[in-house]
């Protein structure tokens, strides 16, 4: 097995990661945003790999990066649990910047996305009832809780937006008055993906700014980027101490998500389709 991890570059420059190499990757869906790095983490022999979310210069918005093909390059390269981490805003006073949390829900508020691996002759139902998956996010917890000094809340529901916009004021106060607690623009499409490619998925928030409903706090760019920066040690921390925690061995559902899930009759699926998509549905359809 393999591990993925998708953030930013910082967090991935401090990981102990050894014996490095980029490989270059290409996906039914195009090219990812950077070629995955792929390394041993430290001196258990777990591979990892990572892939910048936004690009090695941070070139793609939250909307048109290639969500599709960085998700289906980790699972080509064998990775079954999926570590993010992400910028978010906070929708709660207590949730103070420097703050991480390790959402269980999320609330889809964007548009412009494609949003699934099978829209094109084939049609997958697929559940998503609990977006992250329970146990990763257990052993992210427990591996925050232990590995670092900052703030850190289990639970609670991430909105996810379009950006690249911030929010106006009152999208903030409606996000607020539903009791969501954070708000970002990248977990969306990255989790519903990863269910599908049946890999585990959880993220780790690390909290920015308090959005717009806080008259105190404006937000912007240049407090964004500097919140974010400081979050990068906690962040590393946590996922040094989770990667060594995750079990060889897996059972939760994620890794069998597809099962039951296909619409379409195997007859009625194109040979292109099952060829292209074949590292996702190969033990459900015939060749």
């Amino acid at each position: 097995m393999a591990i993925g991890f998708i953030g930013g570059s910082g967090i991935y420059d401090a990981l102990p990661l050894r014996n490095t190499r980029e490989v270059d990757v290409e996906t039914p869906f195009g090219r990812p945003a950077a070629p995955p790095t792929v390394g041993e983490f430290g001196d258990t022999g777990r591979e990892v790999a990572f892939i910048p979310r936004h690009g090695t210069d941070h070139q793609y918005s939250p909307t048109t990066l290639p969500y599709r093909a960085n998700v289906f390059a980790l699972k080509q390269l064998g990775v079954t649990h999926v570590v993010a981490s992400n910028a978010v805003g906070s929708l709660r006073a207590e949730l103070s910047p420097q703050t991480l949390v390790l959402p269980d829900q999320i609330y889809d508020r964007t548009k412009h996305r494609d949003l699934t691996f099978f829209d094109d002759e084939i049609v997958v139902h697929q559940q998503f009832a609990e977006p992250y998956c329970p146990e990763l996010n257990g052993i992210l917890a427990e591996a925050a809780a232990s590995a670092t000094d900052a703030s850190v809340v289990r639970g609670g529901t991430y909105v996810c937006i379009e950006g690249p916009q911030f929010s106006t004021r009152a999208e903030s106060e409606f996000y607020r008055a539903q009791g969501w607690d954070v708000i970002g623009m990248t977990t969306i499409p990255e989790a519903k993906l990863a269910r599908e490619a049946e890999m585990a998925y959880a993220t780790i928030a690390g909290v920015t700014d308090y959005d717009v409903w806080n008259d105190d706090s404006q937000v912007s760019l240049a407090e964004v980027l500097a919140n974010a920066a400081a979050n990068e040690t906690a962040i590393k921390e946590t996922v040094e101490a989770a990667i060594g925690a995750i079990p060889e061995e897996h059972e939760c559902d994620c890794h069998s998500a597809l099962a039951d899930t296909i619409n379409t009759p195997d007859d009625a699926i194109p040979e292109s389709t099952k060829r292209d998509l074949e590292p996702l549905i190969g033990d459900y359809v015939g060749s």
